[in-house]
Order: C-alpha cells, then sequence, then structure tokens
C-alpha cells in the first residue's frame, strides 16, 4: 500500500501583488509542521487570475520559479501551481512541478477562458502532462480544463491523481462541485481541486471549496470559503480496489484529439 500525503493551500490572493502573495504565502507554509509529499497552490498564485500578462508575465528564470524552488527545498517536497509566462514573445498560463533538486516539468493550459477574454491573452497548450510521484502517476490541469471530460478522460489508466489548480468563481460553484466528482468517478481516480478564496481586482468572488474526491465518489477533504492550509494522505490501495471490483476503464471509448 502506496500513501501520498498532500498539502493544499486553498489561499487569498492580493490583485495583480507578485511580492505581497509570495509573501503571504511563505508566511503560511511556514506553519507546516509536518513531512509532506506535495504542495499545491491555486492557479495563478502569484498574481491572481490576471489579463495584464505584458505588465506581470515572467520569464522562466524569474522571481516566482525561483521562490518555487526554496519552498520546495525548504519542505523537501514537490511545489506545484500556476503563474503568468512570458516565452518567445507568447504568453502562457503555465502550471509548474518543481521539485527541490531544481528540477521541473511544465504544463501550458490547453482550453482558455474566453468568457474572461484568456484566450485574447494567452497562448493555448497542446500538451498533456503526466508525472510520477512516490508511485503515483499524476496528470496537472488548470481551472476551465475542468469542463472538458475528453481532454481529461483516463484512457488506459494513465494517471491516478487528476489535479486541478483554479480560479473558479462562487457564483459557478456548483457546476465546480459537480464536475469534480463526476471527473472521479469516470475515470476511477482522485482529483483534487485547489481554488483560491476572495474577491479580484474584477470584483468576483471565490469561494474556495477545495476538495478531494476518492475514485468511488466519496469526499476525502473539503473546505469552503475560508483560507485554509491543510495536509491529507491517501491511499492507492482504495484506488486498486475500485478499479479491481468495477473494471470499467477497459470498456472505455478509444478516440484521438485532433486540433
Amino acid at each position: 500500500m502506496s500513501i501520498l500525503k498532500i498539502t493544499t493551500f486553498q489561499a487569498y490572493l492580493f490583485w495583480e501583488n507578485v511580492e505581497k502573495n509570495l509573501k503571504n504565502l511563505s508566511l503560511r507554509l511556514s506553519s507546516i509542521r509536518e513531512k509532506t509529499d506535495l504542495i499545491v497552490l491555486p492557479e495563478m498564485f502569484s498574481t491572481s487570475f490576471t489579463m495584464n500578462a505584458e505588465t506581470l508575465a515572467e520569464e522562466m528564470n524569474g522571481p516566482t520559479m525561483q521562490w518555487m524552488l526554496e519552498q520546495a527545498q525548504k519542505f523537501s517536497c514537490v511545489v506545484t501551481g500556476s503563474l503568468p509566462i512570458k516565452e518567445d514573445g507568447k504568453f502562457f498560463n503555465r502550471l509548474i512541478w518543481m521539485r527541490p533538486d531544481g528540477s521541473f516539468e511544465q504544463y501550458d493550459k490547453r482550453h482558455l477562458f474566453g468568457l474572461g477574454k484568456e484566450d485574447r491573452v494567452y497562448s493555448a497548450g497542446k500538451e498533456k502532462l503526466f508525472v510520477e510521484l512516490n508511485g503515483w502517476r499524476i496528470c496537472p490541469v488548470i481551472c476551465y480544463d475542468l469542463r472538458f471530460p475528453v481532454w481529461l478522460r483516463n484512457t488506459g489508466a494513465e494517471y491516478d491523481i487528476l489535479l486541478v489548480v483554479a480560479n473558479w468563481p462562487e457564483k459557478r460553484s456548483s457546476h465546480w462541485k459537480t464536475l469534480i466528482p463526476a471527473r472521479a468517478v469516470e475515470n476511477q481516480a482522485f482529483v483534487i481541486g485547489v481554488n483560491r478564496v476572495g474577491h479580484d481586482g474584477n470584483e468576483v468572488y471565490h469561494a474556495g471549496d477545495s476538495m478531494c474526491i476518492d475514485p468511488n465518489g466519496k469526499t476525502v477533504y473539503y473546505k469552503p470559503n475560508d483560507e485554509d492550509l491543510y495536509t491529507f494522505s491517501i491511499s492507492d490501495d482504495e484506488l486498486h480496489r475500485v478499479r479491481r471490483t468495477l473494471p470499467f476503464l477497459k470498456d472505455a471509448d478509444r478516440f484521438d484529439i485532433k486540433d
């Protein structure tokens, strides 16, 4: 049986203020007292969900990347979350999977939120990311991706955990609370969603509702409304039991995604 310890931070984010966000994140993370394998932060954790990429997007050697490495080394674990990145004259809403040794993986948000004009500012990613941590296969994605089950389909049991970092507004929280359990049950995987709390610079309120749902649709962790730093453990015993007793993934349709 493999146990994975995960720390989620449902953070209040200060609008377009990198220095203040990183300071607050550092302060709150400093209260972690137990060993953890993974720290998960929300979408655009250093800026909030900004379209001001011309001013706020960083290069890949920028201060937020350096901060992520410092935290990964401090806690001897992986740190992940997304931030606005400038590369080759384009902007990306990019998730970073930062390891303590300084190596990292990256995922560019595939589905850009047209309602918020994200598609006018950022370029869409084309590749999924699968990472391994302590024997667990993890697929990290970003917010709006949650609405697109074809992109997230666990074809051939490619992943054990679907990880969603988000800035998901409270006015559509019923969708969030419906889609995360649905993705868990249909893909027979743990689904972890980490959202932010509070109002952003556009007066859009975020109620958090960060959660972890197991492959059978049961709630492992759920927190509405308040800023929350929480560490919990999941076991692959339940994962294997569900897939063994309900072998549904083998009957899934096979398909290709074409741009």
